[in-house]
């Protein structure tokens, strides 16, 4: 099967065989990183540049640890250090970027829908890595990849999202991809950080804590941005804590050897215990390893699909 795609902007692009070539090859990229050298030179000579016009330290690095592990040239470059503050539009930034040939060219962005806007503008593939609230393709599939290393299979189980749904692209990609390969998805948070129309999205929708994690064979964690008490939108912090922090008495029901997610940064005390989330259950740290070896798939899928004559 040739990779038939240009750029990744969401999950919803992709089919299931998609999915699944994406994740087979992550599977094997997945062993070089436990190799005393971890690097191949599968994509020697080839560049990839890293625009983050939105603050990163997770997905930034392990772009970047993916591209260097496939041998590429990867160049770094956040909003503070472009002329986007000297008022240069997104457009003009990416172009001169584009003159200089990259190969691929990931980015984030705080508005949605800008990845699409690129991609439509240069002739590189464009990964998305989180526009606004749109989508985190990148995240969702690394979240797909650790559960499916620990379980095989996704059909029949169920996932139970907590947190900030509105503003959450986590939660977005993930509601999309899960659901796609047969997990069964509740989503749970204050009214007030629910998005409007949730109950369209096909999934179980909870405020209560206790029935959303009833039975629920993983529970992913979202970042509760700290501005959404600023805006009104949350009681105090501590009110918060206290209905919706995940700790192992408020997972007592849900279903045995429960696994725990958090795509990271992580507000311990507040969206999660510090002792589940340094527990047994915790995959917070196979998520990192993950994301290594699936962003190294998506490199090696996009950068490497005209070497087979695939047509764009």
């Amino acid at each position: 099967m040739s990779w038939p795609h240009k750029d990744l902007l969401d999950v919803s692009q992709l089919s299931r065989d998609d999915v699944t070539m994406v994740m087979k090859t992550a599977t094997s990229f997945r062993e070089i990183n436990a190799r005393p050298v971890k690097k191949v030179p599968t994509l020697k000579g080839r560049s990839v540049v890293l625009f983050f016009a939105e603050p990163s330290t997770r997905t930034k690095t392990s772009f970047d640890m993916a591209g260097k592990r496939l041998s590429a040239d990867t160049f770094a470059l956040t909003k503070s250090g472009s002329s986007l503050v000297k008022g240069e539009s997104l457009k003009d930034t990416v172009l001169t970027l584009l003159a200089m040939n990259p190969d691929a060219l990931v980015l984030r962005h705080s508005e949605s829908g800008a990845a699409a806007f690129v991609a439509a503008r240069v002739s590189c593939s464009v990964i998305n890595a989180g526009d606004g609230r749109h989508a985190h393709p990148t995240q969702a599939l690394l979240d797909a990849f650790t559960l499916l290393e620990k379980w095989g299979d996704l059909r029949d189980k169920t996932v139970c999202i907590l947190g900030d749904i509105a503003h959450s692209r986590v939660a977005r990609s993930n509601v999309v991809l899960l659901s796609m390969l047969g997990a069964n998805v509740r989503l749970c948070g204050p009214r007030t950080l629910l998005p409007p129309a949730v109950e369209s999205w096909g999934v179980e929708v909870f405020s209560d804590l206790r029935p959303a994690v009833a039975g629920a064979d993983a529970v992913m964690c979202l970042r509760l941005q700290l501005e959404r008490q600023q805006a009104g939108l949350l009681p105090d912090l501590r009110e918060y804590a206290g209905r919706y922090c995940l700790s192992s008495k408020r997972l007592s029901g849900a279903a045995p050897h429960v696994k725990v997610l958090h795509p990271g940064p992580i507000n311990r005390g507040i969206e999660i215990s510090s002792e589940l989330a340094d527990a047994g259950e915790s995959l917070i740290l196979d998520q990192v390893a993950s994301g290594v070896a699936v962003r190294m798939a998506l490199l090696h899928l996009f950068i490497t699909r005209k070497d087979r004559g695939e047509k764009e």
